[in-house]
């Protein structure tokens, strides 16, 4: 069924101009830095590893779905836990961490090829609308706290905050609605823009790392061997390591989720062309890539997605440009330390509307699949997969654990194929017994939804 919504400005084999093309590139940066670095910060990672390795990993992810996908990877906050205890078990060690998170990327390669022998037919079957919509609700809304924390809305909050989260909203919002020729496109960028300028402007902007960095920094990379440059660490395959694989169970499903949306956003079916096996190799080669560098692992990002979805440019050309300024930026130390400066507030307040589009998404695939939630069935599903998927549930079965997004879609999935099947509901004047009047009703309905 086709999807009516606003046609693209850009779609994905499409080309802006040189000028045009960098602003938007920059946008697509702005949305994911905050993020990516977060996850290096919270590890004691080198955020300028993890800078590369988000562009590296972006251009990685291209070249496997044959540039078809307008996706960004960033650092992963999935595997912050299981990498985090592995160091700590570890004495502060990297080892099983890296290694953890290499071995993670194998596993996508192996659900690659699986998926490459097997098929993706089982994937209409696995994830109907039913499963698909409230999974995408979950995917947004599940980031919601941590929007709402940064930009200041909690018990006690530092009314600076929320002022600098509301006017970057607020800058975003009617720059997207009310917005003249190429501004309308770089809502994000303008918000994140002003909000900053305000920040400083009351105090909340640390220069300091700035001032004591250098201009031009080679990134502190760690590599599996010995090296009289870079830092290194040794490969390790104890249980500290293989603790972090079924982490790989969580994040493919979110995986499928994230291309779900980006596929509604541009009406297009990402997981049959290129196919979820392209898709599942360039983001598992990614983040074994990552982690070779001592880097986090790599995922595909939900704020550029959000980005794609406000702004209508569905460019692969402005996302491969995006992931080649990361990979410049990750030299550039003073640039390093000048965007590590953005306010949380300034994040919070460009998150809330981002992880909305994505949540709104999911309301959108169940209104557009009109999906019945007269059928008790319908609303068994939905209702079981929203409380568990942002209730905080977690299915600890000893060697694997599921929480969030993936316990959601598991017990999405597993009820749609365990309840049994119900009548559609038809409203009484439909029961007539005139079968002659009732085709044309039928048919008409049908035509006015193509």
């Amino acid at each position: 069924m086709a999807i009516n919504q606003k046609p693209l400005i850009l779609d994905v084999e499409d080309k802006p101009s040189v000028g045009r093309g960098l602003l938007l590139s920059f946008q697509h940066i702005f949305a994911m830095f905050g993020a990516t670095i977060l996850v290096p910060i919270i590890l004691g990672m080198p955020v300028s590893v993890a800078l590369f390795a988000s562009g590296m990993g972006t251009l990685i992810y291209q070249v496997a779905t044959k540039a078809k996908v307008p996706v960004y990877l960033g650092s992963s906050f999935a595997y912050i836990t299981a990498m985090a205890v592995a160091m700590q078990q570890m004495g502060g060690n990297i080892s099983a961490a890296q290694t953890g998170v290499m071995l993670v990327g194998f596993v996508y390669i192996i659900a690659a090829a699986l998926v490459k022998m097997l098929g993706t037919k089982w994937i209409d079957k696995l994830l109907p609308p039913i499963v698909i919509g409230p999974m995408i609700i979950v995917i947004g809304l599940g980031l919601a706290g941590s929007a709402v924390t940064n930009a200041g809305f909690v018990s006690g909050g530092d009314t600076r905050n929320i002022l600098v989260a509301l006017t970057t909203f607020l800058v975003t919002a009617f720059v997207n609605i009310k917005g003249k020729d190429f501004f309308k496109i770089i809502p994000f960028l303008v918000g994140l823009t002003v909000g900053y300028v305000v920040a400083a402007l009351l105090g909340l902007v640390d220069f300091t790392p700035v001032l004591e960095a250098n201009w031009l920094e080679v990134p502190e990379f760690y590599l599996p061997f010995e090296t009289g440059v870079f830092n290194s660490y040794d490969l390790y395959f104890g249980p500290e390591t293989l603790a972090i694989l079924p982490v790989a169970l969580v994040t493919i499903s979110e995986h499928i989720g994230d291309h779900t949306v980006l596929g509604k956003i541009v009406n297009r079916e990402f997981l049959k062309e290129p196919g979820l096996h392209r898709t599942l190799l360039g983001d598992g080669i990614a983040s074994a890539a990552s982690a070779f560098l001592g880097g986090p692992a790599n995922t595909t990002y939900g704020e550029n997605t959000g980005v794609v979805g406000m702004t209508r440019i569905a460019s692969v050309s402005v996302i491969r440009n995006a992931a080649f300024i990361a990979l410049a930026l990750s030299f550039f130390g003073k640039f390093t330390a000048l965007i590590s400066t953005i306010p949380s507030a300034v994040l919070g307040g460009m998150s809330i509307l981002l992880y909305g589009v994505i949540a709104s998404n999911g309301l959108k695939v169940l209104i557009e699949e009109q999906v019945d939630f007269n059928r008790a069935r319908n609303l068994i599903i939905a209702s079981s997969m929203l409380v568990l998927g942002l209730g905080g549930a977690v299915l600890d079965l000893g060697f694997v654990t599921f929480s969030g997004t993936a316990l959601s879609a598991l017990a999405g999935i597993l009820l749609n194929f365990i309840l049994p099947q119900e009548e559609p509901s038809v409203p009484q004047e439909e029961k007539e017994p005139v079968k002659k009047q009732a085709a044309p009703r039928i048919s008409g309905r049908l035509s006015e939804q193509h």
